[in-house]
This record gives structure tokens, C-alpha cells and sequence, in this order.
């Protein structure tokens, strides 16, 4: 008996095809010698799972046998591009088979694009049975272009910019989230399809919240989060605490400073990470902003941003030497922050959930576009001093798509620094959370998803994500916002109250 030798094609589909990485030079110096290194440590891994965010942010993989793996690192793989195409809900939001009018000639027909792994992500997954290895990848057209609706591409363009100015930003990452416990393996797939989620998890608060960092409330999550947390230190993740918040199995995951790139990338494998693992115990978590969970107090992702010279590492926020608080870039920064808020707010808060958030009743989160010095009820708030000086954007969602949010708040930053926005006021300290400001209604963040994308398409958001990207946002949500409003007009909910629509759509994909 013998095994036959099978020749294993490369992504096009030929045997012993050049390698798609070289052939468009879409790899640097280091990138290649990680490449190297994952090679080496291949046959100690069984299946290793290949991911991107979709526009949603939420990530799509194919898991592949090591073998397959050896081409795919240097060559890519084929992928559809169904997760670029349907909303949240997983209905057909772009046309693929007739005019899409988005601007992507490959997109007609549903052709396939090019996934191709960046080997700096390559990392063993913590736990018992096969050895999965998760990499993330780059998507790319078949004549090795970046893709035009690749959110981590998106990303890359914008830090270009910044690497050409002589700066890096430094971000760090609080993100909340609820962890609940399962009362059912059920799939909740009856009445499912295109555009039809099922039934959402059915789960059980895990504590009674409201005491808010309480040490016994952390022993009720402590089972879970506290061996999460040492797989996320094996991840290399720059764990920096787990904390308690008010609602009921609400906690907080914060992370030490990271470059930007690598913060979205840690975004999208903790998140992707925690429910895998969560699930793997009887438990669910999610990220959705504001679940039906009763007493559920909402969750928010803020982003701790400041800018280093490159060459020096200088904080060019540290107002050292002068009179305090921000330097002047500093302010510049937040100037362009608040000038470009109300254009790019639905990639920062991509739901109809996440606006529940912003009502008035929830004293802590930001509803007018402002900024204040170590105050939690606006929406930047400008922290520490010296060296560590630097601005919390507390307007997110934690189900923000990594690279969108963090682009977009980059971006705008980087208009302020280079002189384009124009300066804003400070909140007014003692300001009633979600009132509206004497200076008009434009003051104020978008208060529905509705509000937030008639800004985004009437504003300059293709100046930061191309034209292609921008209408395919629009279309997704709209495509999503339709459901939700047609869903609405029969069911006639309660005014204010998170509906059963929300809690099918994303309480468990997020």
C-alpha cells in the first residue's frame, strides 16, 4: 500500500503558479520574514482559519488544512464577495447581478476576489483539540490592487498618510460588552432566510448588576473572564484589566496602547475570540450596544487616541511647558474630530441599536459634539497630562466595524492637524445630558441611524473611504434601516424601548 502524492494548485487554480505576493510586491520586508516564520511552525498546526471584517466588522473565514495553507500564505485564495453584498440581517442590500452602482466592475456576477494573508497576524489559537491557527487577510482584485471596499485597506491609506507627516498614532482600547449564560443549545433558525434572523439566543443574566466594580459581582463572571483573560495574554494581546460595569454581566475589557493597525486587528480577534470561547462554556457573549436583557444598561467602546512624533516618540498632545491640558496640535486634533463627527458617526455607530445609548436617560453617554477635560458626559473628553496626555472618543459602539471606526477618527483627526477643520467649543460644564444646544440641533450627535447615514451620504465621507466603499455602505444600510422601519410599521412598539427586531439582528452575530 502507499499514499499517492497529490499536487496541491495554487489560488488561480494552476500548478506551480509565481506567487501572487510577488508578483504584486504586496509584502514589505517584514511581513516576509514572519512569512518565514510561520512556515516553520506549520507542522505543528492542523487547520488554520483565514478571516477579514466585513463592512459590519464582523469576521468572515474559511478554515483550511495546513497543507492548503502552504499555498494559500503566498499565493491567497479565492473568496466571494457575498459578505460585501448583504446587510446585517443577511439580505441582498447590492445588486450583484444587475446594475450595483457602486462602482466595482468585479462585483458583477458575484466573481470572486483575492484573500491574501498577512503573516504578522498568524497566531495560534489557546485550547484543547486540533491546533487552529487565525491569521487575517488582506483582500485584494485579481490584478493585486487593494480592494475598493476593504475596510482594513481603508486603514492602511489613512496611516500612510500619517507615516508621510512623521507621525504614528497610539490607541488604546475600553470595551464593554455583556456576558450571559445559555438556557438552550437551540439554533433559533425557524422563519430564518435572507433578510429573516431566527429567534436570538435565549440567556440568563448572570448577576444582578448595579454595583457598579463591585469585587463579589466580579466573582459571578470571574469562571469565564479570568481564564479568557490568560488566553487573550497567550494571544499576545496587551490584556490590561477586566472589570465589572453597572449592568447585569456587564464588563469592561481595556487594553494598553497599541499602533492603530494593530488595534483594529485586536479588536476583531477579541471580539471574535470571546464568543468563541464564552460559547464553548454554556455562555453567550455579545457586543451589541444595548441587548433585551432586563435592566440591561448600554455599552460603548471608547477610544483613547494620541499622535508621536515617529522619529522621536514625542506626544505631540503634551502641552508640557505650557499651560496645561493639550498642546495645540492637541487641539487641532479634536477640532477635526468634532468638525467631521456628524458625517462619519454611522462608522462609529453602525446600528439602529447603537442609538439607544444616546437617549437622554443614559447620563453618560455623549450626546453633543463637543469636548471637555476629564468629563464623562462629553463626547471627547481630553485626559492626562505630559507624556500621557491624550482624547477619549467615547461615541462608539462596540460592534463598530475595527477599521472603519478607527480610520475614520484618524482621518478627521489628521484634517484637524493639518489645518482644514475649524475650531470647536468646549461642552458646557453642568450642560443637561441630551439637551439641545442653544447653538442648534447640528450640534448634537446623530440620535438615529436614520439621522446618522442622510449625514453620511450628504456629507464628505468618500473623501476618506472612495466612492465605491461609501455607496456600499449606504446600501447596507439602508437595506437594513428598511427592514427594521417596515418591521416597525406592523409590530407598532413602544416608543424608546429596544425591539424584538434589534435583539434578532444582532444580539447574536455581535
Amino acid at each position: 500500500m502507499y499514499a499517492r502524492s497529490w499536487s496541491t494548485p495554487a489560488a488561480d487554480g494552476s500548478v506551480g503558479s509565481p506567487s501572487f505576493v510577488a508578483d504584486h510586491g504586496l509584502w514589505d520586508a517584514e511581513q516576509t520574514a514572519a512569512a518565514e516564520r510561520v512556515e516553520s511552525v506549520l507542522d505543528d498546526v492542523d487547520f488554520v482559519r483565514i478571516a477579514f471584517a466585513d463592512p459590519h466588522g464582523l469576521a468572515r473565514s474559511k478554515t483550511l488544512t495546513t497543507q492548503a495553507f502552504r499555498a494559500v500564505l503566498r499565493n491567497g485564495m479565492n473568496f466571494s464577495p457575498g459578505p460585501f453584498l448583504f446587510d446585517t440581517g443577511h439580505a441582498v442590500a447590492v445588486d450583484f447581478l444587475g446594475e450595483h452602482g457602486i462602482g466595482v466592475d468585479e462585483i458583477a456576477g458575484a466573481g470572486n476576489f483575492v484573500l491574501v494573508p498577512d503573516p504578522l497576524t498568524f497566531q495560534v489559537l489557546p485550547g484543547a483539540g486540533p491546533r487552529t491557527a487565525w491569521v487575517i487577510g488582506d483582500e485584494h482584485l485579481r490584478d493585486g490592487t487593494p480592494h475598493p471596499l476593504s475596510a482594513r485597506a481603508v486603514l492602511r491609506r489613512v496611516l500612510r498618510r500619517y507615516a508621510d507627516q512623521g507621525l504614528a498614532p497610539v490607541l488604546g482600547l475600553e470595551v464593554e460588552w455583556y456576558l450571559t449564560r445559555r438556557l438552550d443549545d437551540e439554533p433559533g433558525n425557524q422563519g430564518n432566510g435572507f433578510g429573516l434572523q431566527g429567534r436570538a439566543p435565549r440567556v440568563a443574566a448572570v448577576n444582578a448588576g448595579y454595583q457598579f466594580n463591585l469585587d463579589a459581582a466580579y466573582d459571578t463572571v470571574a469562571p469565564v473572564t479570568d481564564p479568557l483573560a490568560l488566553d487573550l495574554l497567550a494571544l499576545g494581546l496587551p490584556l490590561r484589566s477586566m472589570e465589572h460595569e453597572s449592568g447585569p454581566g456587564q464588563v469592561e475589557t481595556t487594553f494598553s496602547p497599541m499602533s492603530a493597525l494593530d488595534t483594529a486587528d485586536a479588536m476583531l480577534l477579541f471580539r471574535t475570540y470571546t464568543k468563541r470561547f464564552c460559547a464553548g462554556r454554556g455562555h453567550h457573549a455579545s457586543f451589541m450596544s444595548q441587548p433585551l436583557l432586563d435592566a440591561a444598561d448600554p455599552s460603548g467602546w471608547h477610544l483613547n487616541q494620541s499622535v508621536v512624533e515617529s522619529g522621536t516618540g514625542r506626544n505631540v498632545f503634551s502641552a508640557e511647558g505650557l499651560s496645561g491640558g493639550l498642546s495645540p496640535q492637541g487641539k487641532a486634533y479634536a477640532d477635526g474630530l468634532l468638525a467631521w463627527a456628524r458625517e462619519l458617526f454611522v462608522l462609529s455607530v453602525p446600528t439602529v441599536n447603537g442609538y439607544r445609548r444616546l437617549a437622554a436617560e443614559h447620563s453618560l453617554a455623549p450626546t453633543r459634539v463637543g469636548y471637555s477635560v476629564e468629563d464623562r458626559t462629553a463626547m471627547l473628553r481630553m485626559v492626562g497630562s505630559g507624556a500621557g496626555a491624550h482624547i477619549e472618543n467615547r461615541m462608539g459602539e462596540p460592534c463598530a466595524n475595527p477599521y472603519l471606526n478607527i480610520a475614520a477618527q484618524l482621518f478627521a483627526g489628521l484634517e484637524g492637524l493639518s489645518g482644514t477643520a475649524a475650531p470647536a467649543a468646549p461642552t458646557a460644564a453642568g450642560a443637561a445630558p441630551g439637551a439641545v444646544p442653544a447653538d442648534g440641533p447640528r450640534q448634537m450627535v446623530p440620535q438615529s441611524l436614520r439621522e446618522a447615514l442622510e449625514a453620511f451620504t450628504a456629507g464628505r465621507a468618500a473623501q476618506l473611504l472612495g466612492a465605491p466603499l461609501a455607496a456600499c455602505l449606504a446600501k447596507l444600510k439602508e437595506s437594513e434601516l428598511h427592514r427594521f422601519e417596515g418591521w416597525c410599521r406592523q409590530a407598532a412598539p413602544p416608543p424608546g424601548r429596544v425591539t424584538e427586531w434589534e435583539q434578532r439582528e444582532y444580539f447574536g452575530a455581535y
